[in-house]
């Protein structure tokens, strides 16, 4: 089912942009219509069946779960505009494209979801203040049954297009549909429960029904918040970028790396890259090329690499280098440094070089740089570290 609504909606899914398959943006926005089209269909069918059943059963936790369905189709329809809007293209006002609209699209989403979820609070918990009887019938049974199954379909599909396309808006519909399968259940539970017993079942399903349907709500808000703010990139992902420049011959060290997240399928990553400092620059240019076209093809990005030129043949700073940067690690073991210099006196010996301060480190960026000159001064008296501390931004 899943592959006959791409045969049939989707001709270019095998457009690419690389001998990765990765999909390309044109057809990455085919998928988030086609999921959201199928969202506004499937969610209205829903809403009527519901409301039916509702009504023939006086249930308000059915008649609530209806009006969830109506809106998420409102959700998928915001689903829709997102893509179309995020998929135009850069401009002067946006040099970086409007990728970041879809992320602001899963957040209102998240929104009315959130919505949804206190409205049928508030319902829920007038009904368990003021119950009323609820009749159920076969006709009301077979609809919750096929709600369940519509909607635990509908995660399925949602869920691994959200994975295909990397899309936190229609993963966060996937979350909702999720949440819905359960709310579906729990409602079909208290109609049956309803039959044994005078308890309001209907209003604490329905209490129940409204807490899963806000933590998906604030869920699928974190994931679509966070990367609006700048979140950091995975580990994986940065090792992956260091991995990628450090194959490269006269390549020593990376560092300072930052990725900038536009929108998906819209980074830029920057970084330094040190080189041996008495090598051809032209050599060395050219090579830096090399590496930023290697990682605008692997990662789909823009790449920026500034040349950092260090001194590798010199035996006495490379040993002084090995001891400095063991030293800092007394202090946090994920302390790393780079740019190191030294400057030889009669009586001193300056050491110029910078730190990475990690972000987990609760200090201030003071205070640590006053710890690793106080660290290096105890231990080598002969030193006086020129410390400057760069923040840690994956």
């Amino acid at each position: 089912m899943f592959s006959l609504l791409e045969k049939i909606f989707i001709k270019n899914r095998k457009n690419t942009t690389s001998e990765k398959k990765q999909i390309n943006s044109e057809t990455r926005q085919l998928y988030g219509i086609v999921s959201g089209a199928l969202g506004i269909f499937l969610n209205i069918m829903l809403f009527a069946g519901k409301l039916i059943a509702g009504l023939i059963a006086k249930s308000v936790a059915i008649t609530a779960d209806a009006f969830n369905n109506l809106s998420d189709a409102g959700s998928s329809l915001i689903t829709i505009l997102g893509f179309k809007l995020a998929a135009k293209k850069p401009d002067a006002e946006h040099p970086f494209g409007h990728g970041r609209i879809e992320y602001v699209s899963g957040l209102i989403v998240a929104m009315l979801i959130i919505l949804m979820g206190f409205e049928l609070a508030h319902t829920s918990i007038d009904s368990i203040i003021h119950p009323k009887p609820v009749e159920s019938s076969l006709l009301v049974i077979v609809i919750l049954c096929i709600a369940i199954l519509v909607k635990f379909y509908m995660y399925f599909y949602n869920h691994m297009v959200a994975k295909k396309i990397n899309s936190a808006a229609i993963e966060a519909t996937a979350k909702d549909s999720l949440g819905d399968t359960l709310s579906t259940l729990l409602v079909l539970a208290s109609i049956a429960e309803s039959n044994f017993t005078p308890f309001p079942f209907d209003g604490w399903a329905g209490l129940i029904v409204a807490i899963i349907i806000l933590k998906a709500g604030f869920d699928a808000a974190k994931d679509t918040i966070e990367p609006l703010l700048g979140e950091a990139p995975k580990k994986e992902f940065v090792k992956k970028i260091e991995q990628n420049v450090i194959k490269y011959k006269y390549v020593v060290g990376v560092h300072d790396i930052i990725v900038h997240d536009y929108g998906p399928g819209r980074l830029m990553i920057s970084l330094h890259a040190e080189v041996p400092g008495d090598h051809d620059i032209f050599i060395l240019h050219d090579m830096i090329d090399n590496i930023e076209k290697d990682l605008e093809h692997e990662f789909k990005c823009s790449a920026v690499i500034h040349l950092d030129p260090v001194e590798t043949n010199n035996a006495k700073l490379n040993a002084l280098r090995a001891v400095i940067a063991e030293e800092v690690k007394k202090i946090d073991k994920s302390i790393t440094i780079h740019d190191f210099r030294m400057v030889p006196g009669t009586t001193h010996t300056n050491i110029i070089f910078d730190a990475i301060k990690p972000r987990t480190l609760k200090m201030s960026t003071e205070e640590f740089q006053k710890t690793i000159v106080n660290c290096i001064h105890s231990s080598h008296p002969k030193y006086y570290p020129v410390v400057t501390i760069d923040q840690e931004y994956v």
